[in-house]
């Protein structure tokens, strides 16, 4: 019997299911946005609250703790200094625990947010949207701050030749 078991399997091995949610959350806290399916989304959204909790402490034990989860290789296991150069540009812990991590400081929970989209062609899955909750607000407000400032000063608008006139 599965009673309180709450982990939604998704028609994976408990391995598999643990290295494509791993990859999921990667994806996320390196491009912000993550377009998925839903149940996927559902599923990945835990471990990326779990993750942004343990980079709100910081602490070296957090940061080890994060790179075994996200199974993160660490850049001394490259060989060239090109490689290396490149994962220090794209540090997904560095990331996470110094970009990410700090905006949510005041914040207990709730980090991410899973909006529902179409219904794939293929499958008919439905999709969705998985984002950070902040990213998506600080992006609101700095366009909702320049009309404001727009509004104080007088606007001029200048017609280029190449548009028609109408």
């Amino acid at each position: 019997m599965r009673h309180l078991k709450r982990t939604a399997k998704l028609g994976r091995t408990g391995s598999h299911r643990n290295a494509m949610l791993a990859n999921l959350v990667c994806s996320l806290i390196q491009h912000n946005r993550v377009t998925t399916t839903l149940a996927k989304a559902k599923a990945a959204r835990p471990v990326a609250e779990k993750m942004v909790t343990l980079g709100k402490s910081g602490s070296i034990h957090d940061r080890r703790l994060a790179a075994a989860r996200l199974r993160y290789h660490s850049r001394h296991q490259l060989k060239t200094k090109a490689e290396v150069a490149k994962a220090r540009e794209e540090d997904l812990i560095r990331i996470l625990f110094d970009e990410i991590a700090p905006g949510f400081k005041t914040r207990n929970g709730g980090y991410t947010r899973i909006m529902k989209l179409y219904r794939r062609q293929g499958d008919a899955a439905e999709m969705a949207i998985l984002e950070w909750v902040e990213a998506g607000s600080n992006s609101q407000e700095t366009t909702t701050a320049e009309p404001a400032a727009s509004k104080t000063e007088p606007v001029t608008e200048v017609k280029t030749e190449s548009e028609p006139a109408s």
